[in-house]
């Protein structure tokens, strides 16, 4: 019978060698493991389908174990269970077998060896809790020898460094947080909730600066919300006006991350649509009659507004939730994140992939930072230039640019279209249009607004003074 080797190729009981430099340095210490319980763990798994489940809510995954053997047999389990193949022995030796992994996993003879080794399959999921608990603190020791790296390499940007050691951290406080059984509730305790809540008065909506907008488009902690449009039409209008009126005049916290303006160019923005003054006047700060007046008095609005702005360049998604965990470390956690734009952001993941799939990887991202932090995300997203092609130029869902996981992940998208943006003179000059395409809460349609671009804002008509 052959033994399994651990990642480093050396047998389990042995030191570890690994590559630094010119010499191989053998290290005095094994990184935390305990194969005993890797071994019952899996055991259990061959002995009981319910073992299995136990198991696998517990958090283990292939990456959990120490011995590479291990997760090879562990993939195999659940590979058989989820296709609903009964799991033995036997029954793996062949799948193994047909797989080519059989004589890396130690042979058939293991696999009854890792039966015999089991005590009682009832306590699987203690089993699975200590294979778990070594591996964060494996996680834990590589993720600090990668910020140690970092540190001595002083490569690139220190903030980029510290954000990336951030990430590593997050990355090893989140294993082995189980498989969901936290999430799974039973529906008559769900009922039950129902029922107590019905008369209770509804959630208060997201206050958004359009009425009409507001009544068909509520936005709950957990949404994304992607705003759509070719470049010059409007997003950054829309998201600047969605963020002044949740927190300057409802004082909710809103994180802004802009990679298409820099702080003064929005602060610009701001006071232009918050004071009523002609965007090109504030820009070349020719003043005319009462301006000033009414600069001062919307300072006086703005001033004290948790409304927090991030400029940097291409944020990451990683970057991201570390301003969110700077913020709540703070007391300070947004209940709205505005993204100026989506397209613009670098993917975090792995390099080499083609750009639907970074946007791809981007849209998730942003999905699940909503879910984690439960916050709404509201992020703009460039239309492709199919729109520009049709003679009425009015957008569709299938000109989101290189991606459809936009539409797939968002809950609800909203596409600007203004008529005059390619005819001055049109019959609708001054309106825009922001068509619900997607609505997950509610139903499609569209909302007219009276767009002001010159004081870099959209208003309802019957506010539009």
């Amino acid at each position: 019978m052959s033994v399994p080797t651990q990642h480093d190729g050396t047998e389990a009981d042995g030191g570890s060698l690994f590559d630094d430099g010119p010499e191989a340095v053998r290290l005095e210490r094994v990184p935390p493991n305990d194969r005993d319980a890797e071994q019952c763990s899996l055991g259990s798994m061959l002995l009981s389908k319910d073992a299995i489940g136990d198991v696998n809510e517990a958090g283990v995954t292939n990456a959990a174990y120490y011995l590479p053997a291990h997760g090879t047999i562990h993939d195999a389990i659940m590979d058989m269970y989820g296709k609903g193949q009964p799991v033995d022995p036997i029954t793996l030796t062949a799948h193994l077998t047909k797989s080519g992994d059989i004589g890396r996993v130690g042979g058939a003879d293991y696999l009854h060896t890792l039966v015999q080794a089991v005590p009682t399959a009832a306590n699987a999921e203690y089993y699975a809790e200590i294979v778990v608990e070594r591996y964060k603190f494996r996680r834990l020791i590589e993720a600090g020898t990668r910020i140690v790296q970092m540190g001595y390499a002083a490569e690139g940007e220190a903030a980029d460094a510290v954000n990336a050691a951030q990430a590593e951290m997050q990355s090893a406080a989140q294993l082995g947080a189980g498989g969901g059984v936290e999430r799974v509730q039973w529906v008559d305790d769900m009922l039950e909730e129902y029922l107590v809540s019905m008369d209770a008065p509804p959630p208060s909506r997201l206050p958004l600066p359009y009425a009409e907008l507001r009544a068909k488009l509520p936005m709950e902690p957990g949404d994304l919300i992607v705003v759509a449009a070719r470049p010059a039409i409007g997003k950054s209008v829309v998201l600047l006006d969605i963020a002044r009126c949740v927190a300057i005049e409802h004082r909710i916290t809103v994180l802004v991350s802009s990679m298409e303006m820099s702080r003064p160019q929005l602060m610009e923005r701001l006071m232009a649509a918050e004071a009523r003054v002609p965007l090109n006047r504030i820009k070349d700060r020719t003043y005319e009659n009462d301006d000033r007046q009414r600069i001062h008095d919307a300072a006086l609005r703005i001033g004290g507004a948790p409304l927090v702005v991030d400029d940097g360049p291409a944020a990451t998604t990683v970057q991201l939730r570390s301003r969110l965990r700077w913020l709540q470390a703070q007391g300070k956690m947004p209940s709205v994140l505005v993204v100026d734009y989506l397209q613009i952001m670098k993917a975090s993941g792995k390099r080499g992939q083609n750009r639907t799939g970074e946007v791809d990887e981007i849209s998730r991202g942003l999905k699940e930072l909503a879910g984690e932090f439960g916050i709404i995300v509201i992020a703009a997203a460039q239309l492709n230039r199919e729109v520009e092609k049709r003679e009425d130029k009015k957008p569709m869902m299938a000109d989101l640019r290189e991606s459809g996981s936009i539409e797939a992940d968002a809950n609800a998208v909203i596409l600007l279209h203004r008529p005059d943006a390619y005819d001055k003179e049109h019959e609708r000059a001054g309106e825009m249009d922001l068509i619900i395409g997607k609505n997950r809460q509610g139903p499609t349609g569209t909302v007219t607004v009276a767009f002001q671009g010159h004081y870099a804002r959209a208003r309802d008509f019957d506010t539009a003074y």
